[in-house]
């Protein structure tokens, strides 16, 4: 699923016709739905432009969104299932013709990025979601996208425990991938984007540690070591 995805913006991209520009993005994994179920899908973030290496030009987008939407959702069709094949993996009869894809103007990015890291820097679900666990039964909450109502949903506990385990990533496997000049490996690039740009990058300055007062002037003593205290037992 990322090599669609990065594969498909990419070359929209490179397209004369769009941008004609090497584009960055950070490329996010998500597998369940708001109630849990089995939902792998990918969440994209791209800049609203791309860097022309050659001409050392930033190149941006034109209106109010990235790229077609109809033919993206037609390239990337295709290469899943081409990728689906590749690997001999089953595809469903009832594989939809139509595929939608998702994309939106988000400003400045930054309600994109606080949305994605709270699925992040959590587990599946909440603690407080589940509000009973009785007789074998687990009974949790959700919110509903389409209609924001909080619904509930009650399985044995068993089938509670596959539902959460069956989105747990295989070891060493990266939830969130950047790809382009976001890439750890493209800093060089990165930096001509910044300075065509004219980005200003603020450095972070360490906070101070809190200084030990003398108990007597009230100043701040130096450090010079530490000495632990051992306990003689008899």
């Amino acid at each position: 699923m990322f090599l669609c995805v990065t594969h498909t913006l990419n070359d929209f991209a490179r397209n004369p016709k769009n941008l004609g520009a090497e584009i960055g993005l950070t490329a996010v994994l998500h597998t369940h739905s708001r109630a849990l179920d089995y939902h792998p899908h990918i969440h994209v973030i791209v800049p609203g432009g791309g860097i022309n290496k050659a001409k050392r030009q930033w190149i941006k987008t034109k209106g109010k969104y990235l790229f077609n939407v109809f033919a993206m959702a037609n390239v990337f069709r295709a290469r899943i299932l081409d990728g689906l094949n590749s690997e001999k993996l089953p595809i469903p009869h009832s594989m939809p013709k139509k595929w939608i894809v998702n994309c939106k103007c988000v400003g400045k990015g930054q309600p994109a990025l606080k949305y994605l890291s709270r699925y992040l820097y959590r587990g599946v679900i909440s603690e407080k979601n589940i509000i009973s666990n009785s007789n074998g039964k687990v009974t949790f909450q959700y919110t509903e996208g389409d209609t924001g109502k909080r619904l509930t949903r009650t399985m044995k506990g068993e089938d509670f425990l596959w539902l959460v385990l069956q989105h747990v990533l295989p070891k060493g496997f990266r939830r969130v991938r950047d790809y382009g000049f976001l890439h750890s490996n493209a800093k060089k690039l990165l930096i001509l984007v910044q300075l065509i740009l004219r980005v200003v990058i603020h450095l972070l300055l360490p906070k101070p540690r809190p200084a030990f007062k003398c108990p007597h002037c009230q100043a701040a003593m130096q450090i010079t070591g530490f000495r632990q205290r051992y306990l003689m037992s008899g």
